[in-house]
């Protein structure tokens, strides 16, 4: 809790009675629960999860395999922690923070069971400058002084109990374990701390989500927005984008620093985010992206267990950054396969089964995970947030599976990825009828400040006329469009341009790929103009037909590829101008 390494305690021995799976029955323990043990001759890795009498029941976090009843199991007397300190970022972690490279160099791309490594490397030195002098007073969670990691300020913030008046300060080139100062208390601090990972750190206070995440991406940013510090779920079936939009996430949002988490993805998969991760730039810097990021890699043929431990791994390193004053975007893909360790591990315990299977603590679980984000004033006195966006993986895209319904009670926003959408080839494949956002509200003055007055109101338009086409489709299915009025015809027309322009986005595009929020808003406000002008033009007797050939209507599908924007919108805007102008001087 306090942040401090207590490996020096002594350890408690027992021995195993009954093995099921990763699940490990000892005896002769008196341990606290959620307590790191050691198994076996070969010490692997595991958990207190229960206390029956005289029994602790233990999830192991590697594969158990070989080991016997009889053989020795130690108590360490600490729950699971990790290190926090210089070194995270660029780092690539298993579920519980062992560093996969690390463990590749000494046994190669075969990690064998019971092999460990520090999770930050104790052997580089840190350029460490101080920002308090001697004589000052401290309180916990305070900021003592700051290394440069890569692009990242990385500001040392001492462990939550340290508080006193400064006997010492050190600076130069020191390691993560040096003490860099002494309080008059007698306390040391070193530049790492290690902190466990089913325990929020503490803040000040909570604050209201009232600034946007700005990703680039027309369809989250101006229909579905998602606050700072808010959480996000993004369900979906097999193949729709759920990977490939938080890679944009990843990419584009303007968090400081990204956690992204692989909780059971196919080997595949993570091996793409493994090779392609390096090699994105960053567009705040121009460096690798990788600079930035932390990546916890847990797929699905590893042990269920180290799963389950990975988001609280990937949760905790978020809230870190978050307390130094940084905006953190956490990417947890999925959140389907960490409940599905849960269910293997919950029937090994032989607990009663909920819905499908999953265990009855499954909405809870998920709570405890997402009520984690947010944005706080820190115990350093800055303003930070977590923000979490979760994959959903619900079998067969049902979306009325447990796991998808139990995060929608959470999350306050939803982006619903669409079979039929991808079918069309129409990316991002986020279905604007059934998704949503309930920070919307809150962040309206954002928007009005930030962009402009009328930005709401045009993204109520927009959505209005979504609406009203999903309504006409049924008939249109039946009769035909030609059998339609004009008006509702228009209506149709103005609909799919607003599908085409502005909620399709590429993402390999050098220019699509990310739009600005006042870029996004132009657009938006280039169709409604058109929109306005061609409802002109059928109150006076000009055809839809001839509205949807003309020429400005074409340069306006394309012009989301063009660099030079601003102006060739500007263009597009005389041109339409002139061409309904000669329309109506025509009839």
């Amino acid at each position: 809790m306090d942040g401090e390494n207590t490996n020096g305690k002594e350890k408690k021995r027992g021995e195993i009675y009954r093995v099921a799976g990763p699940v490990v029955t000892a005896v002769g323990l008196a341990p606290r629960m959620y307590d790191v043990v050691f198994v076996g001759q070969e010490n692997l890795m595991g958990e207190v999860i229960g206390l029956v009498r005289e029994k602790t029941i233990i999830q192991v976090y590697e594969d158990t395999s070989g080991i016997k009843p009889g053989e020795e199991v130690f108590d360490t007397g600490n729950p699971l922690m990790v290190e926090l300190g210089p070194g995270l970022l660029g780092s690539i972690y298993d579920g519980i923070q062992r560093p996969l490279k690390v463990l590749k160099d000494k046994m190669g791309d075969y990690i064998k069971r019971g092999l460990s490594a520090p999770g930050i490397d104790r052997e580089r030195a840190w350029k460490f400058t101080p920002l308090v002098n001697q004589g000052d007073t401290i309180n916990g969670g305070g900021i003592i002084g700051s290394v440069r990691e890569a692009q990242i300020e990385h500001l040392i913030i001492t462990p939550p109990n340290a508080h006193g008046k400064i006997e010492q300060i050190k600076s130069g080139n020191l390691k993560v374990e040096d003490t860099v100062c002494i309080l008059e208390n007698g306390k040391s601090i070193s530049m790492m701390q290690k902190w466990p990972v089913r325990v929020p750190r503490p803040i000040i206070e909570k604050l209201l989500p009232e600034m946007p995440l700005i990703t680039g991406q027309r369809v989250l940013d101006t229909f579905f927005p998602l606050a700072k510090g808010g959480t996000a779920a993004i369900p979906g079936g097999f193949g729709t984008g759920k990977t490939v939009t938080q890679h944009q996430l990843s990419k584009w949002s303007d968090s400081k620093i990204v956690i992204y988490v692989g909780c059971g993805e196919r080997g595949n998969e993570m091996t793409e985010v493994l090779t392609e991760f390096p090699k994105l730039e960053d567009p705040q810097t121009g460096a690798p992206l990788m600079q930035r990021t932390v990546l916890i890699a847990n797929t699905s043929n590893m042990p269920v267990a180290a799963r389950e431990a990975s988001v609280y791994t990937g949760i905790t390193i978020a809230e870190y950054f978050r307390d130094m004053g940084y905006h953190v975007s956490l990417m947890a893909d999925s959140t389907s396969r960490w409940a599905e360790a849960m269910r293997e591990i919950s029937s090994r315990l032989e607990e009663m089964p909920g819905e499908e299977g999953y265990p009855a603590y499954l909405s809870a679980r998920l709570s405890d995970f997402y009520e984690r984000a947010g944005r706080v004033t820190a115990l350093s006195g800055r303003e930070g947030s977590v923000s979490i966006i979760g994959a959903v993986s619900p079998q067969g895209g049902d979306f009325s599976e447990p796991v998808t319904q139990g995060t929608l009670r959470i999350v306050k926003v939803f982006w619903a990825l669409d079979t039929k959408l991808r079918e069309r080839r129409h990316f991002p494949a986020i279905n604007w009828l059934t998704s949503y956002s309930l920070y919307t509200p809150m962040m309206e003055e954002w928007f009005k400040e930030k962009v402009s007055e009328d930005f709401p109101r045009l993204r109520s338009w927009a959505m209005e006329v979504l609406q009203k086409e999903a309504e006409l489709q049924e008939i249109v299915q039946l009769v035909g469009s030609d059998a339609l009025p004009e008006e509702q015809r228009l209506l149709l027309e103005i609909a799919r341009m607003l599908r085409e322009i502005f909620l399709q986005q590429d993402a390999y595009h050098k220019v699509d790929t990310y739009s600005d929020i006042s870029r996004q808003y132009v657009l938006l406000q280039a169709i409604k103009k058109f929109s306005d002008i061609a409802q002109r033009g059928v109150q006076l007797g000009v055809g839809v037909r001839d509205i949807a050939n003309m020429k400005s209507k074409v340069m306006l599908g394309k012009v989301r590829f063009e660099e030079n924007f601003d102006q060739e919108l500007k263009t597009i805007s005389q041109l339409m101008e002139d061409e309904f102008n000669q329309l109506e001087a025509s009839l």
